[in-house]
């Protein structure tokens, strides 16, 4: 009797590696880290300033005290500005990702699919053509035969 034997942690571990899935998805994460860089680029260069001369740049500042006295470390203090400030942050680099990428990179799919879906009609109607016209060349034949059939 044969006994199977077992893969190795490290065989496992090479065919763990080696799934299409993993290097996608480690690709991905690694463009990703870096794509972070230049939506931080643009929403601190170009989209924080201009938010910046509407009102103010640091919402840090804003807080409310819960308690009668919010005196240095003494109270209760709720720092809502922190919280608006990083909701409006998020809420700018998600403009910044749908505008800049997300928003022509489907426009720019759709197009490729409609020039890709037009490119198989032609091919379509070509073949059906093609088609038709076989037939044509065979009922001719068909034709000629039976005309010079009866004239013998």
């Amino acid at each position: 009797m044969s006994e199977k034997k077992e893969p190795s942690v490290w065989d496992g571990f090479k065919a763990f590696l080696m799934r299409g899935n993993v290097v996608d998805l480690a690709v991905a994460v690694v463009i990703g880290a870096a794509f972070t860089n230049i939506v931080n680029a643009v929403v601190k260069g170009i989209i924080s300033p201009l938010v910046g001369a509407i009102g103010t740049k640091n919402l840090d500042h804003y807080s409310s005290c819960l308690s009668s006295s919010c005196a240095g470390d003494q109270g209760i203090r709720i720092l809502w500005g922190s919280v608006l400030g990083a909701a409006l942050s998020f809420v700018i680099t998600a403009a910044v990702v749908y505008f800049l990428m997300v928003l022509p990179m489907s426009k720019y799919l759709a197009r490729a699919e409609a020039r890709r879906k037009a490119k198989e009609g032609t091919q379509e109607v070509i073949e059906v053509t093609e088609l038709e016209v076989l037939k044509e060349i065979r009922d001719a034949l068909v034709a000629q035969r039976g005309s010079g059939h009866d004239q013998r």
